[in-house]
């Protein structure tokens, strides 16, 4: 088990408040020195800031560019590998067409956009604007990877440490939390295990273990730096090889992936998560990013795996739709209906959910992928059953989906 992010919360200031950033430095320094003391590797360390619309004095381009650029730059010095910039927010309709300007001029930057806040409605306008984005990175370059800087975001609140969903509320003290790169956790657990229980004890026992040594060096942490810790995602992150895989462990319970039996495996394993006694923040949650998962990307590839069985499974376990290589000629009206069916499930099921979405230019459905990144596993274009929405759907009006009232036992 690796720790993909230390992931610090912050408030930058603006302009870029170089005294609080040096701070900044100060702790990402001792938190790698910590962590790494605990015997993991950390990854990287990324530093996550309020919604950027909320941090300009105004909408103007080059002011967001210039801003964006000056701010990656002294992290980049401090040792963060990466920024996110937050979300474009509905109350602020003009920050979504500053996204692509931010994700293009700069190389480390990550941005989202809100399509529905936490505990609020489906804002259909911002369903829109996350479709045009995704539309309009795709074209950045020839294997639309800049959609990998973005996703849009529906009922995800701020301090979940994994990128590009992280954000800090505008008002808290700076935090920190620990994202988890664990599939090969679930692997293990999975492999000798003849019946559930004992996957389920397998795993809860490494989750809890793992996440006392790290609470542990947490503490050190926030008792050394004044920075409270959050707590532990435990979205159990892949790596594209086979021994830290979810589809590998999910197929270790018996099941061929993107078959039936599937969902119940995956309602399995986050369920195992739900159980497990730790400092919890963020998804904790099953993470199911088909690019960067081995076993996902191949049966993928093999048409086994596809968009509606990853959105069947969103409803009862992770983050959503992630790293989907889809048809480069994908309109964003088209974009905007899946959207659509991940906001409401979102907002229907009262969970985070996001959507990292990559159109790739020039690709049809069934195409190989073709990416030069250590990250990622190639796969083939999947298939959307998506035509643009029409009536109601379409109008500009919030979609109100109150989260299903509980129901007593009989």
């Amino acid at each position: 088990m690796e720790i993909r992010s230390i992931t610090l919360f912050d408030h930058p200031g603006f302009p870029p408040d170089r005294d609080q950033l040096e701070k900044a430095r100060t702790f990402q320094n001792l938190a790698q020195e910590e962590i790494s003391r605990a015997g993991y590797t950390v990854q990287t360390t990324r530093y996550a800031s309020p919604p950027f619309p909320l941090l300009l004095p105004d909408l103007d381009p080059k002011t967001a560019l210039s801003y964006a650029q000056e701010l990656d730059e002294i992290l980049e010095k401090a040792g963060f590998d990466y920024l996110s910039l937050g979300p474009a927010v509905p109350e602020i309709p003009g920050s979504y067409p500053l996204v692509p300007e931010i994700i293009q001029g700069t190389q480390r930057v990550f941005v989202s956009g809100i399509m529905a806040a936490p505990g609020g409605p489906v804002v259909l306008p911002a369903v829109r604007y996350c479709g045009e984005i995704i539309s309009q990175l795709s074209t950045v370059d020839d294997k639309g990877f800049a959609n990998l800087y973005f996703a849009a975001l529906a009922n995800v609140p701020p301090g979940a440490p994994f990128f590009p969903a992280a954000y800090h509320e505008l008002q808290s003290p700076p935090g920190f939390a620990l994202a988890v790169e664990g599939a090969d956790l679930a692997v293990e657990a999975f492999s000798t295990a003849e019946v559930p229980d004992q996957a389920r004890e397998g795993l809860i026992r490494a989750l809890e273990e793992h996440g006392r040594t790290l609470s542990s060096a947490a503490g050190r942490i926030e008792e050394q730096t004044g920075v409270k810790f959050s707590g532990i995602d435990y979205s159990l992150a892949p790596f594209p090889e086979e021994k830290r895989s979810l589809g590998a462990a999910l197929e270790k319970l018996g099941v061929l992936l993107g078959h039936r039996g599937s969902l119940a495996a995956a309602a399995f394993l986050a369920d195992t998560i739900d159980r497990a006694d730790f400092p919890r923040t963020g998804f904790s949650g099953l993470m199911l990013p088909v690019l960067e998962d081995a076993s996902l990307a191949r049966r993928a590839a093999e048409g086994e795996l596809t968009v509606r069985d990853l959105l069947l499974y969103a409803a009862v376990c992770g983050t959503g739709l992630d790293t989907l290589p889809l048809p480069g000629d994908l309109s964003s009206e088209q974009l905007n209906a899946l959207l659509l069916d991940l906001a409401a499930l979102a907002a229907r099921l009262d969970k985070p959910l996001t959507a990292r979405l990559m159109p790739i230019p020039g690709k049809k459905v069934g195409d190989p992928t073709e990416f030069d990144f250590p990250y990622f596993a190639n796969s083939r274009v999947m298939g959307v059953q998506s035509r643009p929405l029409q009536g109601a759907l379409r109008s500009g009006m919030d979609l109100d989906l109150q989260p299903r009232p509980g129901r007593q036992a009989r």
